[in-house]
């Protein structure tokens, strides 16, 4: 067996979330926070629906005067959750 140098545990878990499957799947995990950040307060609190499967972000939202907006944006908002993710999380946004 091979004898290695000891390393910070911290140094250990950074490689760790650093693998490209573990950074996606914390990215996936802290997207509605991403959301908050990207659209502001008041269009998160009038989002109803909000899931991921399979790299489509379904939205759901109350007021049809923002949904309109959103629709418009999509491109603009799949770009600046991929940014602040760091990784390509949101292939596709579906506004309902």
């Amino acid at each position: 067996m091979k004898r290695t140098e000891p390393k910070p545990i911290g140094d250990i878990l950074k490689e760790f979330f650093e693998r490209p499957y573990v950074a996606q799947r914390v990215a996936e995990g802290k997207l509605p926070q991403y959301w908050r950040e990207v659209v502001g307060e008041q269009v998160a609190s009038l989002t109803r629906e909000f899931r991921l499967e399979r790299g489509i972000l379904y939205i759901g939202i109350a007021s049809g005067v923002v949904r309109q907006e959103l629709f418009y944006r999509r491109d603009e908002l799949m770009q600046r959750l991929n940014e602040r993710a760091k990784t390509r999380v949101v292939n596709a946004i579906i506004v309902r």
